[in-house]
């Protein structure tokens, strides 16, 4: 899209279309199919609930990977973002997430930060988390951390729990989550790891030349937190990846 299209954003015939006049391969539905996930949507269903995929509810003791995100800075300036939703089981047929719009689960601008975000999409939906972590630096003036924590906090105001990984143009790097932890990961352009889940995995003593490599949530329930990091040297890279162990 970034590079053989003027368009931002496609969708459904004319999506799969431009992917195959791309030379992308594409599959029959059937290839998705799996016996875990027919069996978690028959289980839910006598429910009439839609639930997100790594939920309690969902999963029935079961381990899930959920939602995949990455935010990354390279070292020409270029902020990016992507994010892949694990999705809510039993939902509506047409239900749209925030994965999709440009804004609520996803943003990226050069001027400002690059957001990913997993949870609740309904919530994030509601506050355009993602954007608005942008606009609160770009018109109220806030640093990275303050803006993506007092977005994160308007997402909890609504019931969610949530988290998400960002990165702005200098380097600095936020991961607020409401929940008691949430999978993340630093890299710096040497490839030295830190990786945390939990509040106090990641001190302040850690090393002072960390960008995101990863993030993802631990969905049990906590007070609301913004992981502090420090200024990278050439951040290039973040991933979330969204991983429950009830």
């Amino acid at each position: 899209m970034l590079t053989q299209s003027p368009h931002v954003m496609l969708i459904g015939d004319g999506a799969e279309r431009f992917l195959a006049e791309q030379g992308l391969e594409l599959v029959d539905p059937a290839y998705f199919y799996t016996d875990f996930r027919w069996r978690q949507l028959q289980a839910v269903r006598v429910s009439e609930q839609a639930y997100l995929d790594h939920s309690a509810q969902a999963q029935a003791g079961d381990k899930s990977l959920g939602t995949v995100g990455a935010v990354a800075l390279d070292g020409a300036g270029n902020l990016a973002a992507a994010t892949s939703t694990g999705g809510m089981t039993n939902k509506r047929f047409g239900r749209v997430g925030d994965t999709p719009i440009i804004g609520a689960g996803t943003w990226a601008d050069n001027r400002s930060c690059a957001v990913s975000c997993t949870g609740h999409g309904e919530y994030f939906m509601r506050v355009a988390a993602a954007h608005d972590v942008a606009a609160r630096m770009a018109y109220q003036g806030l640093d990275l951390d303050a803006a993506a924590t007092a977005t994160l906090a308007a997402v909890a105001a609504l019931g969610g729990e949530d988290g998400l990984i960002a990165v702005d143009a200098g380097g600095r790097v936020a991961l607020p989550f409401n929940s008691d932890g949430m999978y993340r990961g630093c890299s710096d352009d040497a490839g030295k790891p830190v990786c945390a889940i939990y509040r106090a995995d990641i001190q302040p003593e850690s090393p002072p030349s960390v960008a995101p490599l990863g993030a993802g949530r631990d969905h049990r329930r906590g007070g609301q937190h913004a992981e502090r990091h420090h200024r990278p040297q050439h951040p290039v890279a973040a991933a979330e990846i969204e991983q429950v162990a009830e």
